[in-house]
């Protein structure tokens, strides 16, 4: 396990590989903890390998989501939050579901660390979302809803209009209206069901899930795929490097060959080089 030292200046480069400005194995000589934060984030920043759809889940060591009364605001620990939040920054866009707008009521913004905030983006099939609904706010970032009937909205949100198939949309279509839109590399946040319709697709190159050291007992689990398997033999081991944030450890899940190719260095006769 890696252990993660999010540094002001390893951030600072993070940002800099983001815009284009910077790689992941230049740039100075880095401590072991900011080696680690570079291995676990450039993936994301890049962007000389074509768009990259990443999902990320916070959960328990008992795989739960929220309890029973549906209190999922400290699933995460602190460092698990900071990680979101870094994720966001780092990406184009971020997606959610309809159940995760409605009953979270999430801003989408970038709070906790420095970084540009994200086009926000809900799957809305019903349009069932209202229009003041905080992830719609009119502050000068990108509100985008996907939707599958004709509904108004504000001026200043763009509304995608796609076809249902029984009753829902094709992930590999919301991608590409998404990308058409400019949005290459792009966060799926939630809920679990909106990862997983993704990851069903084989549609995400890749699925950081995020463990916090509590035991809720009952409640939502993280993740229902409907692809069942008879033997443990079939079922899907991704590549995966594992990451100590602190309060919360993330299992990197490296799911396609662009993944393995996000963290191969874009300068291998420099790492090391000052």
């Amino acid at each position: 396990m890696q252990n993660v030292d999010v540094t002001d200046r390893v951030w600072e480069h993070l940002l800099a590989i983001r815009s284009g400005k910077a790689c992941a194995c230049c740039g100075g000589t880095w401590s072991a903890g900011e080696r680690g934060a570079l291995d676990l984030y450039a993936p994301l920043a890049r962007r000389d390998l074509g768009p990259v759809v990443v999902a990320q889940i916070g959960q328990s060591l008992d795989g739960r989501v929220a309890t029973v009364s549906g209190d999922a605001s400290d699933v995460s620990g602190p460092d698990g939050h900071a990680h979101l939040h870094r994720m966001r920054a780092l990406v184009d866009g971020v997606v959610i579901g309809i159940g995760t707008a409605l009953h979270d009521n999430p801003r989408l913004t970038v709070r906790l660390c420095a970084g540009p905030s994200p086009a926000r983006i809900v799957i809305d099939s019903k349009a069932r979302l209202p229009d003041d609904a905080p992830v719609l706010r009119a502050d000068g970032t990108r509100s985008i809803i996907v939707q599958g009937v004709d509904r108004p909205r504000p001026k200043h949100v763009e509304v995608l209009r796609l076809p249902l198939i029984d009753g829902k949309f094709k992930p590999e279509t919301v991608l590409q209206v998404l990308r058409k839109a400019g949005l290459k590399s792009l966060l799926i946040e939630g809920g679990g069901i909106t990862i997983a319709h993704f990851l069903d697709a084989d549609e995400l190159c890749r699925l950081q899930v995020a463990v916090s050291p509590l035991l809720i007992g009952s409640g939502p689990i993280a993740l229902t795929r409907s692809i069942q398997q008879a033997k443990l033999a079939d079922c899907l081991r991704p590549d995966t490097r594992v990451f100590g944030l602190g309060s919360d450890v993330v299992f990197d899940c490296g799911l396609t060959p662009a993944a393995h190719a996000a963290t191969v260095p874009q300068h291998p006769a420099r790492i090391g080089v000052s």
